[in-house]
Parts: C-alpha cells; structure tokens; sequence
C-alpha cells in the first residue's frame, strides 16, 4: 500500500527523543533484546544534544510520525588514515518498510559520511536477520568474514578500567 504522504528525512531535533526511544525500543524487541535496553529518554538527549555530543540521528517522518531512525558516529581507520563513520541502529517500522524508507535513511547516512571525507562506513547486523543482510548486499555492502567483534561492558568494563597500569 502507498504511503498517505512524502516522508521527509531529516536531523533529529531534542522533541525527537521520546519517538526515538521508542523506535529504540521496537527495535530491540524484533532483535529479540528488549530485555537489554536500560537507556532513557535522559540518557539518549545527553548523547545527542549534550555537552559533548557522542552520536547524531535521522528520523523519517510520515505525516509529522517518527517512522524510522539512523543513528551513526564517528570511528576512525589507522589504516585509511580516515574518521570513518558507525551505523550503530537503522530501523524502520514494519508497517511502513518497502517503500524506500530504510534506503533513505542509508543513503542520508552514507551521504553524509562522504561530505565528512570519511573512508568507509560500517555496522554490524544480526546473523539471523536475513532480509536486513539482504538489503544491505542489494546496496553493494559486503559481510566482514575474517572479523570477530569482542564486547566489555558492565562488571568486566569497570574492573578492567579501574585497573593500574
């Protein structure tokens, strides 16, 4: 079914924070994690309009609704002697999938690491998620086979950083 209205893609805005949690939230819940989300609406607006602003975001609207999200950072590659640039979540509802929604908000991520002379962007998908992995390759994006990603967080994260060196 055709969308009522042209969605837009644009900034986030800090009124954004309770729909982008949401979508946070929905997200979690379709990679079967909801159980692992402890951020809050305070928490995210730190990290994206604080002080020192640790992530951005883009939102698709239809008809003035948050349908959808890309949040990216900064990394950088020694090798390429670049910043790159993380898509750490896209996410799109159900509802409104198919109809490019997902593809623009990529393509605005992807736009936007090019002005930013970044050398590669990269994100991470699940290995069950089979119509996300399809998308991504539709757009030229290929799998890292050599790579495996190693995580601290929580009790490992504090006692290793209260360590001495």
């Amino acid at each position: 079914m055709p969308l009522s209205a042209d969605p837009q893609i644009r900034f986030a805005i800090p009124d954004d924070v309770p729909a982008i949690l949401g979508l946070i939230r929905e997200l979690a819940e379709y990679e079967r994690l909801l159980d692992q989300v402890v951020a809050d609406e305070a928490a995210l607006h730190r990290a994206l309009f604080g002080e020192r602003r640790y992530v951005e975001a883009l939102v698709a609207l239809v008809e003035g609704d948050s349908v959808g999200f890309a949040l990216f950072f900064h990394n950088f590659s020694t090798f390429l002697g670049q910043p790159g640039m993380y898509l750490e979540d896209l996410y799109v509802r159900p509802e409104f999938r198919g109809h490019g929604l997902g593809k623009a908000l990529l393509t605005q991520v992807a736009r936007i690491a090019v002005e930013r002379e970044c050398g590669r962007m990269e994100w991470s998908v699940l290995d069950w998620n089979e119509p996300s992995i399809r998308f991504y390759e539709s757009l030229g994006a290929r799998p890292l086979t050599d790579w495996t990603t190693f995580r601290l967080t929580g009790d490992a994260l504090r006692t290793l950083g209260r360590n001495e060196p």
